[in-house]
């Protein structure tokens, strides 16, 4: 009977598993695209100099303001960071007005109590400029008086805004447009599942190039 157990465990119970996973990931329906071809942030400027693009990266775009409640920033890096920050073209990036960037550096202090920052960039520039990027987002989200927001948004690698728009897999209509930072449920469920998807996309994509070229 034991020897029937530990059969169980070693063999079949890794396909099961193997079999639960592979079908929820072909399951997944493809993050719909709520804006085309967003302009690349080199309008700002990051404290290093060093360039922050938003091409060929998976991107949490967020607008700091005059830098929100730390306690935002928090939760984003336990719930949505600190789960994706192994894929190499993930990263986080937020937008903030010039003359924040000694509350950035207490802020950046403070997030590297929790781990690495090395998918995190805060990039600078002014309020104008802030603001007609934002417009080109085509949001139903407004930003406050300091140019932020507790709202965070995927972009993908074409620099197109994904969200969710029309009928969920239940007939409800839906749109989502950004995730709000504060509410901890909303990220840890609804963000947590859209990155997945988009991230399964990417791992899809690179899979079907690979064998191809295998073909060839």
């Amino acid at each position: 009977m034991k020897k029937n157990i530990v059969l169980f465990v070693l063999f079949v119970l890794p396909i099961v598993a193997y079999l639960f996973f592979a079908s929820g990931i072909n399951s997944f329906a493809k993050l719909p695209m709520l804006t085309k071809s967003l302009p690349e942030i080199l309008n700002f400027k990051s404290q290093n100099g060093k360039p922050v693009f938003l091409k060929n990266k998976i991107t949490i775009l967020g607008f700091g303001g005059n830098i929100l409640h730390k306690g935002n920033f928090f939760n984003l890096y336990e719930k949505i960071y600190a789960k994706n920050k192994d894929f190499k073209d993930f990263q986080i990036v937020f937008i903030c007005p010039d003359g924040t960037q000694n509350e950035v550096n207490d802020l950046k202090n403070d997030l590297k109590k929790l781990g690495d920052l090395n998918g995190w960039h805060f990039v600078f520039g002014n309020k104008e400029s802030i603001n007609e990027f934002h417009k080109k987002m085509k949001l139903i989200n407004t930003l406050d008086v300091n140019e932020g927001t507790e709202t965070v948004f995927i972009i993908d690698k074409k620099i197109n805004l994904r969200g969710r728009k029309g009928k969920s897999v239940k007939g409800d209509v839906e749109y989502r447009e950004g995730y709000n930072t504060k509410m901890v449920s909303e990220l840890h469920n609804e963000m947590t599942d859209d990155v997945k998807v988009i991230l399964a996309e990417y791992r899809l994509a690179l899979k079907k190039n690979h064998n191809a070229t295998r073909q060839i």
